[in-house]
């Protein structure tokens, strides 16, 4: 797996060149940074960026997919790692203490469980940081007065909207579908669930891949939105019927639950996008006794229904894209622009060109247009 992670490194044209200024300025000498973020070989390649700019990383996974090649190569390279691979919730939370417990002055957060726990025993020395997904933007934004601290949303930056969360996402998530199941998307009813930026991007991928696609979405105005792009917007209960496929990319709560599973109809896939494996409520289906279930390290987990039909569900509810056998995730090209928004957005908050003002807000537009452009120069090149 060193291959792959020195093919992501060196394919990662905007970080590298980061990563070279990084090593002459140093925005980051003397300060600790901690994360608890996916570790695969494109976060491998942001970390080294941040160390090579004179911050002490420490770090730790996410659940279920974590990639052991990643720990080891950050550790070889001077990052500090807390734990390797988990599905194990209590057992993750004792690594984000871990990282807590470094007291580092900025936090790249992913989900927002960094902030939350920060709160709970905060400290002084801390300047602020990111968060990268909507989802932690959703946990976070209503604790602004207690964090009040800089804290930019990088998920929120119209670049992070569109090249990873339209077009990235849902190329990797139509990809790992078809990686998992080994299943054609051609002919297949397909029912998103969400049409944010990243449910857009798996409708509309999915639909380039030859499915017939409808969108569930309960704002009536992102609805509309999918129906004047071209998707059929049943209600809910027929959505669920019909469909063959089912990938839920909400960022919600038991987006589908035990009182769903009679609509499902016989050998229906189920798979979630969102950043926390809590959309599909997988416990509570296997947790009726009249349920039989089968898990396979292939990244499929098979119930049988009383009745006699199947359903199986990917990667046991965790975000599809980093699930299963040799998990990709999103394009390098797409990552690399947005760990550069990380990157420039750590050093506005190490450089206190943003205050406390600047609490769970999208990133300033100078760093969305420093990074285009940028981004357009090395592609012209």
């Amino acid at each position: 797996m060193t291959f792959r992670i020195e093919w992501v490194r060196s394919s990662c044209r905007m970080l590298n060149q980061i990563s070279a200024e990084f090593e002459r300025t140093q925005p980051f000498a003397g300060m600790t940074i901690g994360t608890g973020i996916h570790l695969e070989p494109k976060t491998v390649a942001l970390l080294l960026t941040l160390h090579a700019g004179g911050a002490h990383v420490v770090s730790t996974g996410n659940l279920n997919s974590t990639q052991p090649s990643a720990v080891e190569y950050l550790r070889e390279h001077g990052v500090t790692v807390f734990g390797g691979p988990t599905r194990d919730p209590v057992e993750r939370s004792g690594h984000l203490d871990e990282v807590l417990a470094a007291e580092p002055h900025l936090l790249l957060d992913n989900g927002g469980d960094l902030f939350v726990r920060y709160l709970e025993s905060p400290y002084e020395r801390l300047l602020g940081g990111t968060e990268e997904t909507t989802s932690g933007r959703m946990r976070l934004a209503g604790l602004r007065s207690e964090i009040a601290k800089p804290v930019l949303v990088i998920n929120d930056s119209p670049i992070k909207q569109f090249a990873e969360n339209k077009h990235s996402v849902g190329q990797s998530v139509v990809e790992s579908f078809m990686r998992i199941s080994n299943r054609a998307t051609n002919g297949r009813r397909v029912t998103v669930f969400g049409y944010g930026a990243c449910g857009k991007g798996v409708a509309l991928n999915f639909r380039n891949n030859h499915a017939i696609v409808s969108v569930v979405e309960i704002d009536p105005v992102k609805r509309l939105e999918a129906m004047f792009d071209g998707f059929s917007v049943p209600d809910r209960d027929e959505a669920l019927a019909s469909a063959q496929i089912i990938i839920t990319v909400t960022g919600a709560q038991r987006v589908i639950t035990s009182a769903d599973f009679a609509l499902l109809a016989d050998d229906a896939v189920l798979a979630n996008a969102g950043h926390f494996p809590i959309e599909i409520d997988l416990a509570d289906l296997l947790a009726d006794r009249s349920v039989t279930s089968h898990s396979s390290d292939e990244g499929i987990t098979t119930a049988r229904l009383a009745d006699g039909r199947k359903l199986h569900i990917l990667g046991e509810g965790h975000m599809v894209n980093l699930a299963g056998p040799r998990p990709l995730g999103n394009s390098i090209e797409s990552m690399d622009l947005g760990f550069s928004l990380q990157a420039r957005s750590l050093e506005a908050v190490a450089n206190g060109s943003v205050g406390r003002e600047s609490c769970v807000v999208p990133v300033p537009r100078a760093i969305d247009e420093e990074v285009a452009r940028s981004y357009v120069e090395l592609a012209r090149g």
